[in-house]
């Protein structure tokens, strides 16, 4: 049996990291039978000091990239055997761009608006007793303030990074146009890498302009609602 390890329930999700969503999405995909063990205590024993990892039959694998790389090896597994060289080669750089830039509109999103900093810091600090609710919650989001300006996004303006989020956005309707899928006429392991950045601004229940601004792609709304339907709506 598999266990996956991630942060827990959190914006109407089953987990509010898009590293351990887009896994979770996996393993329900390729129909393998998992467990989740959810909560961020599991940071202490994540190996690499951060999640999702999974674990099965006393084999540990961390980064949600490696452990792609494991699953899709399993027998049995189809995820990636489908696509073409050429296929494989699109899907590793457009998952790339997710986790190397889209990921930091949804960090800015969440820890850095305005908008949207008091339902965060009551989704992740509100069972802390006070004043630690308080003080923890300063301290992260200070320094996810440094992260953000370190990688560079933090440098722009509010206005200039919903232009950069909206690049990511309007590159994936044109890619998505009509079809189901992206690659195929069955769901893919670049489907999984999509739905668990995609879930995160369409499906969430959060209320600010980045996920007013997902939401206008309607034909992104619909590839969400449908594998949203499709694998979580008996979970």
């Amino acid at each position: 049996m598999i266990t996956l390890y991630g942060f827990g329930e959190a914006f109407g999700l089953v987990d509010a990291s898009p590293f351990v969503l887009k896994i979770d999405v996996y393993l329900r995909m390729a129909g393998l039978e998992f467990e989740r063990t959810s909560t961020t205590s599991n940071l202490r024993t994540a190996p690499k000091g951060k999640l999702p990892y999974i674990v099965e039959e006393g084999k540990t694998i961390s980064d949600s990239a490696f452990i792609l790389d494991y699953l899709n090896a399993k027998p049995g597994v189809t995820m990636s055997s489908d696509l073409s060289p050429e296929q494989r080669a699109q899907a590793y750089l457009i998952a790339k761009s997710l986790d190397e830039n889209f990921y930091w509109c949804l960090l800015y999103s969440r820890w850095i608006s305005d908008q949207t900093w008091s339902l965060t810091k009551q989704a992740f600090f509100g069972s802390l007793p006070f004043p630690m609710n308080r003080l923890v919650a300063a301290l992260v989001r200070r320094n996810v303030r440094s992260a953000i300006f370190k990688q560079g996004l933090g440098r722009h303006s509010e206005p200039e990074i919903q232009q950069i989020f909206m690049y990511t956005l309007d590159s994936l309707s044109i890619l998505l146009d009509s079809k189901t899928y992206f690659m195929n006429e069955t769901p893919s392991v670049l489907d999984a890498c999509v739905f668990g950045f995609l879930a995160q601004f369409i499906l969430a229940d959060v209320v600010n302009d980045f996920n007013a601004i997902a939401r206008r792609y309607e034909n992104l709304h619909g590839y969400c609602r449908n594998i949203h339907e499709r694998y979580y709506s008996q979970s």
